[in-house]
């Protein structure tokens, strides 16, 4: 397994972190023009820092410094591209190759024990760091978090909590067909990857990266496909590393991808680009986000959802969007409590506009282990599959 460095790092941090609270300062702001939105757009999760427990304990987020220092999404969809055809799972056929996909036979990491795996490998102590395990939830005094049934939205759009709660109560329209291909799963960050071991602290020369399928997020989506396709939801799922061997453009590649899956199965309603998420305090620890689902850890879910009010984004159907987010983690929460943290709604691109359900998922941190990934993925599918069976024609 070879790692490949992330982007970031504490200089970087510093600079997200400094632009998160101008950012604050613009949020005030009744009216914004489209210029300052975008720049929102870019540093959503750092505009909230200081109102956060523990000052900030969402705002150093690796993926997203990376995003805004690295590797900017597309400005527009004509932007230029360029992808290598590479099928590496049985589930996902090259969309110019007419091939059909077959039954799953990629080998998924199973739910290994410590001692099946053995025991993990001695840190130094000079390169020993903390990790918390810790249940992110919402948060009912603070304005920002939005209850919607047994889940919760957090708020970092300039929207009220009552214009928001108008959008969800709106009926969702959307049309599921019962033949061909209904959902397909990317990743443009494919090469993210998780901690090795369950326990409390962490190398810090790791850089949670492999170009190794069946240890990254390929590894991830692999689960969830198997478990829709259980589930009577016919599933495609691309492993193409997007992010390899160049992190920046991943999104426009990704994209690329999608675009030429949509033009040869336009029976996919849904697009889902599962990654995995990063948290790191300022005293160096990081957080792992864990519910614990009938005696087994499971990688708390984050869904995020776009928010184009002022049509900026080019995302015309960002409302439905939301709705299906929010009717999804609702159904998530009900059936197992914790599962999910609030939706991240926000002023973001990340190709949302590709499908009528298209949505990113945030399956953990680099602070889970790729089996509590698995695990979320595998209880998530029956509430997914059965929200998409509602719909469908």
């Amino acid at each position: 397994m070879k790692l490949v460095k992330g982007s970031g790092g504490k200089k970087a941090l510093r600079r997200m972190a400094a632009l998160g609270g101008a950012v604050l300062f613009l949020l005030s702001a009744p009216v914004l023009e489209p210029l300052i939105r975008q720049i929102l757009g870019q540093a959503a999760l750092f505009s909230t820092a200081i109102t956060m427990p523990q000052g900030a304990a969402e705002a150093l987020r690796e993926r997203f410094a990376g995003d805004l220092l690295e590797d900017a999404e597309p400005l527009s969809p004509s932007s230029p591209s360029s992808r290598q055809e590479q099928p590496a799972s049985s589930q996902e056929a090259s969309p110019s190759s007419g091939s059909q996909e077959t039954a799953s036979s990629q080998s998924l990491p199973e739910k290994r024990q410590e001692e099946e795996k053995g025991p993990p490998p001695e840190i130094p102590l000079e390169h020993q760091a903390a990790l918390v395990s810790k249940l992110m939830t919402g948060e009912e005094e603070n304005p920002a978090f939005i209850p919607y049934g047994s889940a919760w939205v957090r708020n970092y759009t300039t929207l009220t909590s009552s214009q928001i709660r108008q959008v969800l109560e709106e009926p969702l329209k959307l049309t599921v067909p019962s033949e061909g291909p209904q959902v397909l799963i990317y990743h443009t960050h494919t090469t993210e990857s998780y901690e090795g071991w369950d326990r409390e602290i962490y190398d810090d020369r790791n850089t949670w990266r492999s170009q190794d399928n069946t240890e990254n997020m390929a590894a991830v989506g692999e689960a969830l496909a198997q478990a829709l396709e259980a589930q009577g939801i016919s599933v495609i799922h691309d492993v193409e590393q997007h992010d390899y061997p160049s992190y920046n453009g991943a999104y426009d590649r990704s994209r690329k991808t999608v675009e030429q899956y949509l033009e040869k199965y336009p029976s996919i309603v849904m697009a889902i680009d599962v990654h995995r998420d990063a948290i790191l305090y300022e005293d160096g620890s990081v957080v792992k986000p864990v519910a614990e689902v009938e005696g087994e850890k499971a990688a708390q879910l984050m869904v995020i959802a776009p928010c184009d009010d002022d049509g900026s984004l080019g995302i015309p159907e960002w409302e439905g969007n939301f709705r299906f987010a929010a009717q999804l983690c609702d159904r998530i929460e009900q059936r197992y409590p914790g599962l999910t943290r609030p939706i991240f709604f926000c002023y973001r691109h990340y190709n949302l506009d590709l499908t009528p359900a298209s949505l990113l998922f945030e399956v953990g941190t680099n602070g889970n282990t790729l089996e509590e990934a698995i695990y979320t993925m595998e209880l998530i599918a029956q509430p997914l599959a059965e929200l998409l069976q509602d719909y469908q024609r």
